[in-house]
Formats: C-alpha cells, structure tokens, sequence
C-alpha cells in the first residue's frame, strides 16, 4: 500500500481501530484530507509502531 486511502470508510476503519486499540481518542484518529502524514504520526507515537506497519494494518482492516 503505498498512498493511505481512507476517505470513503474512514468512519468504519476508526471503529475498527478503537476497537482493536481502546487507548485511541477521537482526536488521536482524527482524519482530515490531505493530512494523512499527521495522523500517521500520531498513531505511530500512540501505538508504538512504524509507520509502515501501521499503514499495513489499516489495509488489512
């Protein structure tokens, strides 16, 4: 996966995550259009992961 899409089922992909990740806030998986770099920089601080495993993860939900 090389671009994060996430536009269309961002609503589900959110709940899946907080879900999986009870820690996340709203304001942790907070997506805004174009700013896909600052919420991949706040999951990876959050999660403790690379930015590339978590982009891996949010394909696979």
């Amino acid at each position: 996966m090389n671009d994060l899409t996430l536009k269309g089922t961002w609503n589900e992909t959110k709940g899946k995550l907080k879900q999986k990740y009870s820690e996340l806030t709203d304001d942790d998986l907070k997506f805004t259009e174009g700013k896909e770099d600052e919420l991949l920089g706040r999951l990876q601080k959050k999660l403790g992961k690379t930015k590339d495993e978590i982009k891996k993860e949010l394909a696979e939900l």
